[in-house]
């Protein structure tokens, strides 16, 4: 029978324990008995509680960055390469694109770091040759090589396709900007040369009224003249005396 205390069939090592236990009772040496039975605790202690969470160990499958090649990870230039050359060939990239914003030079840098990354893959994948026969040593670094040739040769052109679309963008609206004054200065020429033909109208308008009125003096002095003439010629015809 098995020993109080214990319920085996509900644990997680019932059946080794039942076997244990139809050895006990199927032995007729009594020292056998003694020494199962003396193992039983050991295997009882063994079980895992159920009533407390398993711990569970985590196996990170995430891609390790290797340090060694530094293709992937965050850009640093190796010690055995060169930081001046790298400086020199930003300071290139920032010359022949002028960057004005801080997206821009953001964009600048990152082609400069994809161009570096790739031009050192295709220095390492010189290691994976034989020297002397030009075979393959390394099947596998080779492929990790190549494929990263590709991803930074992707990246410097996406950065570069990022860089002239940002580019593309502020001059269409700068054309527009210039459109919407150019416009606006139209209008605004438009509205003088309306004014202003506005006024020539006016003015020609008064011209012609000061010439009417000139035309109407002059027209009113010698209506005057002319009947003081015809009063004067009544007055001397009704006077004969005078007139002689």
């Amino acid at each position: 029978m098995a020993p109080s205390g214990h319920n085996f069939r509900k644990s997680s090592i019932a059946r080794p324990l039942n076997t244990l236990l139809r050895r006990i009772s199927s032995s007729r040496t009594p020292a056998i008995q003694t020494r199962v039975r003396r193992s039983i605790p050991q295997l009882v202690n063994r079980i895992p509680n159920r009533s407390q969470p398993r711990e569970r160990k985590t196996i990170d499958r995430s891609p390790k960055r290797s340090t060694r090649h530094g293709l992937a990870g965050a850009f640093r230039v190796l010690p055995t390469e060169s930081q001046s050359e790298f400086d020199a060939l930003l300071a290139t990239l920032r010359d022949e694109h002028q960057p004005a914003t801080f997206t821009e030079t953001t964009l600048v840098e990152a082609m400069a770091q994809h161009h570096w990354l790739r031009q050192r893959s295709l220095h390492l994948e010189s290691s994976c040759y034989d020297p002397a026969t030009g075979q393959i040593t390394d099947q596998k670094q080779l492929a990790l090589y190549l494929r990263y040739q590709t991803t930074h040769e992707r990246g410097f052109h996406k950065a570069l396709n990022d860089l002239l679309k940002l580019r593309a963008a502020k001059r269409k609206t700068e054309i527009g900007f210039e459109s919407q004054q150019r416009a606006e200065r139209e209008k605004e020429r438009h509205e003088m040369k309306k004014e202003r033909h506005k006024w020539d109208i006016a003015l020609a308008e008064a011209k012609i009224d000061g010439q009417q009125l000139h035309d109407l003096n002059r027209d009113i002095k010698d209506s005057e003249r002319l009947r003081l003439f015809t009063k004067s010629m009544n007055a001397i015809a009704a006077n004969p005396v005078a007139k002689r």
